[in-house]
């Protein structure tokens, strides 16, 4: 099986409760715990992202002095998407810090880590960047067309059309998040600013 050249991506701005490592091959001997993203994946056939995931061990209970369980380690296999250099492979923390993001080869995959059966893919095919806006408390994804908002708590919003093909993000501040989309009608790049509380478009 192939598989996608080194990531060119990480980003762990955000805290988190596990360790990631990104394997050059799935390993010979698979650990007790694998899992495939999606779970019925075709396109596992033409490579993945091969990620060991060390979950961090829960607190001790200072009330009760229970001993917590401590998770295992597992193996997660990401379908890859596109092998086009414009499509983005690497490992993003998150806003909340039990959940991961695995993205191979514009594939995005939210995975909770203290219960791996428990994902994401998000719908965009492929993400073309991810963004963190740690003030925020957001993880940005772009795609073609629109930008997509990935909270504490899941998929915060979801923007409006903000290009015909192609939306760059120029540059991020607390409360807003400003770039470009080309429009067809004019063949040329127009200037956006979002709302990062809400996905709203205001004035540029």
């Amino acid at each position: 099986m192939t598989t996608p050249p080194p990531p060119t991506r990480q980003d762990f701005s955000f805290p988190h409760h596990w360790q990631a490592e990104i394997l050059p091959a799935r390993p010979a001997i698979l650990p007790a715990l694998h899992f495939t993203y999606p779970r019925q994946a075709e396109e596992i056939d033409r490579g993945a992202l091969e990620v060991l995931i060390r979950p961090h061990a829960p607190a001790l209970d200072r009330e009760t002095g229970d001993n917590p369980v401590v998770p295992q380690s597992f193996l997660a296999t990401c379908a890859l998407g596109f092998r086009d250099p414009a499509a983005p492979t690497g490992l993003w923390s998150a806003p909340h810090p039990d959940w991961l993001c695995a993205v191979s080869g514009g594939y995005a995959y939210l995975i909770d880590t203290a219960a791996p059966e428990h994902f994401t893919m998000l719908p965009y095919r492929p993400v073309l960047d991810i963004r963190p806006a740690p003030a925020d408390g957001l993880l940005l994804f772009v795609g073609h067309h629109s930008i997509l908002a990935w909270g504490r708590d899941g998929q915060a919003w979801e923007s409006e059309i903000l290009s015909d093909e192609g939306v760059t993000i120029t540059s991020i501040e607390p409360g807003l998040v400003h770039g470009l989309g080309w429009q067809m009608r004019t063949d040329k790049e127009a200037a956006f600013t979002l709302q990062l509380k809400s996905g709203r478009s205001i004035s540029a």
